[in-house]
């Protein structure tokens, strides 16, 4: 009996210990917590840890500093003896919980949350009391605010002394957070999104980052992640809310093993190209936008719809009021397609996808059935068919309604082939508007319309111009039917462009649908001459479907056609990029696309010539060429570091000077003579 007794007094002797440095379980709804001291006895000048430990439900989770898009983080009101204090909660790395249309951040399973505790040197009670008000959210398909009371008592001596049983359970608490990096990032809140770039990361493939600031982020949106030139590129979409960002705050990185990775993102310098791109004057930027338009109007991509204006103003020649009317659609048709492609490239960004200018052409589909619709133009000029738009058809015969829906569509279909081209301004202009709020970008590119529409307005609202024009005549039919050409050697591009998109075995069905295009387009016109019976039209129209419907046999993911047998160029990547760079060689950047007409004049008339290999060779300079035929997020990436929005972009590195972005129109000497330049400074 007597060994009970003193068995059962020890047991409560030690019970009582525990408790004076744990504060034992509270019980609340769906989660269960308690908090640890690491040491049982401490000392005066000493830092400790204490760890808050909180047990859920199964399935049920509480929330990180930054919650996200709803919930409540954890907090922590200390009550401690005069001039005890306490560092903030060190937080774990956090996980994502999509809870569609909200995406929240926080952590489920057991989880523990550690402070640093400093008992200054002037300490003389011989006990420690910390009291802990802590409020937290447990939520699962509902959410249950609670809040507790929890306190503990610690020895003060001579020495510390460690709680063994909590040793273990800081050691969790320390392993579940992430890893501090010595390093600092940049960030911006441009253009609508949140973008960041840190270099000197660890070797390591980053899938997931975390904001510590709120309201930043639009937390559900996609992210993006791309490694650079030794960098790592962050992008998300900024929140509804968003409304201005903190000086710095901390950045979570979590790798595909789930290691998270803190450092501290500080905003750009004022000096940063971001910023550098926000002073500059919106005036200067419109009037390079409205000169970029103008130029397009002379570049070979837009040249053979142009010519379909042409007729039209020739077939109002003297008409002043029909002229006016005509260039006033074309100029509504323009600048509503430049501004519905913005819209576009604004809502597909606002998704999570690296778009550029130029960016529906690197759609096969769109490819084919821009073909289809120049060969059908070219046939309707060449007489097989006659399409009522206002387009072919000369003079009076026109009724106002169609010739201003003519008018209205030629500028449609003029900015959609013009976007494979970019004109001399365009790229700064383009690389302005995407860095600025929607409203600024769209009037960016309503400039950018209104300068490709120019010649026209002028030639209808200044009567010299218009005396200059030839008077309507027979000379007409034969001029309709020789600027047939220019539409089909532009549909010929565009197979050649969908033939390097999908391959050599898609050009065939793309051609079936092509001779099906014909076909109709012959049944339909003679039937408008004979209109005879219905047949011929309802055959057209199956013939029509037919040509679209083979488009379906094109595989999904087209196979890239084999780089060019010409060796004095190798295919760009950002760790080839990097690596040249660290190695010290000049290097040359080409990033171009098959769909751009400007790409492949400069190729031809100033990359590929025998005077230009001959100084990469002379001088040593690796050519790297990106292709961004197809969407490419790596390339799209680079193309922001310079403030573009489309290709192409040539950028020359040298060693030990600062990166040069060469014009985007080139002549034959400008590498040769650029590299003479470099090499003497």
């Amino acid at each position: 009996m007597f060994r009970i007794f003193i068995s059962m007094l020890l047991c409560c002797c030690i019970s009582t210990a525990v408790w004076a440095h744990s504060s034992g379980w509270h019980e609340s709804k769906h989660i269960r917590a308690e908090l640890v001291s690491e040491y049982q006895q401490v000392m005066p000048g000493q830092k400790l840890l204490l760890a808050l430990h909180f047990i859920p439900d199964e399935h049920w989770h509480t929330y990180w500093q930054n919650p996200g898009d709803s919930g409540l983080p954890t907090s922590i009101s200390w009550q401690l003896p005069e001039g005890v204090s306490t560092g903030p909660i060190q937080w774990p790395t956090p996980q994502a919980f999509s809870i569609p249309p909200l995406m929240n951040y926080g952590f489920a399973g057991p989880t523990i949350l550690l402070t640093e505790l400093t008992i200054p040197l002037d300490y003389t009670d011989s006990s420690l009391p910390i009291k802990a008000k802590v409020d937290w959210l447990v939520c699962e398909e509902i959410c249950i605010p609670a809040d507790a009371e929890l306190q503990l008592e610690l020895t003060v001596g001579s020495a510390a002394v460690l709680f063994d049983s909590a040793t273990a359970l800081v050691a969790r608490g320390k392993s579940s957070q992430p890893l501090p990096l010595a390093v600092r990032g940049s960030f911006d809140t441009a253009g609508g999104s949140f973008s960041a770039a840190v270099s000197g990361l660890p070797d390591v493939d980053f899938q997931q980052f975390f904001v510590a600031a709120t309201e930043l982020v639009d937390h559900a949106a996609p992210q993006q992640l791309v490694f650079s030139e030794g960098e790592w590129l962050l992008r998300q979409n900024l929140n509804t809310y968003f409304t201005r960002a903190a000086d710095s705050f901390e950045l979570v990185l979590v790798s595909g093993n789930g290691q998270g990775y803190s450092l501290l993102l500080e905003a750009v310098a004022e000096s940063s190209p971001a910023a550098a791109a926000e002073s500059t004057s919106l005036w200067l930027v419109l009037l390079m936008a409205a000169a970029g338009g103008l130029i397009l109007n002379l570049m070979p991509c837009v040249f053979p719809v142009l010519s379909l204006k042409a007729l039209s103003i020739a077939a109002n020649s003297g008409q002043r009021a029909e002229q006016r009317r005509d260039a006033l659609w074309y100029t509504l048709g323009v600048v509503l397609s430049f501004v519905s492609l913005a819209l576009l490239l604004l809502a597909l960004r606002a998704a999570g996808s690296a778009v550029g200018w130029g960016f529906q052409l690197q759609s096969p589909w769109l490819v084919a059935l821009l073909a289809y619709l120049l060969f059908a133009l070219g046939l309707s000029l060449s007489g097989v068919v006659q399409f009522g738009l206002g387009l072919m058809s000369a003079g009076s015969e026109l009724t106002q309604s169609k010739g201003t829906k003519g008018s209205f569509f030629t500028g449609v279909l003029a900015v959609v082939v013009a976007s494979p081209c970019t004109a001399p301004f365009m790229g700064g202009a383009l690389g302005y508007a995407v860095t600025q709020p929607p409203l600024l970008a769209l009037l960016v590119f309503v400039a950018l319309g209104l300068g490709m529409a120019l010649p026209f307005l002028l030639l209808a609202y200044l009567p010299a111009l218009a005396r200059a024009l030839p008077k309507p005549g027979a000379w007409m039919d034969t001029l309709k039917q020789l600027l047939a050409f220019p539409l089909y050697l532009s549909a010929v591009w565009l197979v050649w462009v969908f033939g390097r998109q999908a391959g050599i075995d898609a050009v065939a069905v793309l051609l079936c649908g092509m001779v099906a295009i014909a076909a109709a387009c012959w049944l339909y016109g003679s039937w408008q001459f004979s209109r005879a019976g219905w047949s011929r039209p309802l055959l057209a129209a199956l013939l029509l479907l037919l040509s679209v419907g083979v488009l379906r046999l094109v595989p999904d993911s087209a196979t890239p056609a084999a780089a060019a047998a010409d060796a004095h160029w190798q295919a760009w990547s950002p760790g080839k990029l990097a690596q040249l760079r660290q190695s010290g060689k000049p290097v040359l950047v080409n990033m171009t696309a098959d769909w751009c007409i400007t790409c492949l004049v400069n190729e031809r008339v100033a990359l590929n010539t025998e005077s230009s290999k001959a100084a990469l060779a002379l001088y040593d300079v690796t050519y790297l060429k990106g292709d961004w035929t197809r969407r490419d997020a790596d390339i799209t990436a680079y193309l922001h570091q310079y403030q573009r929005d489309g290709v192409p972009l040539y950028v020359l590195y040298w060693p030990g000077q600062t990166p040069e972005v060469l014009p985007q129109i080139l002549t034959p000497d400008t590498l040769r003579q650029t590299l003479e330049r470099l090499s003497n400074q």
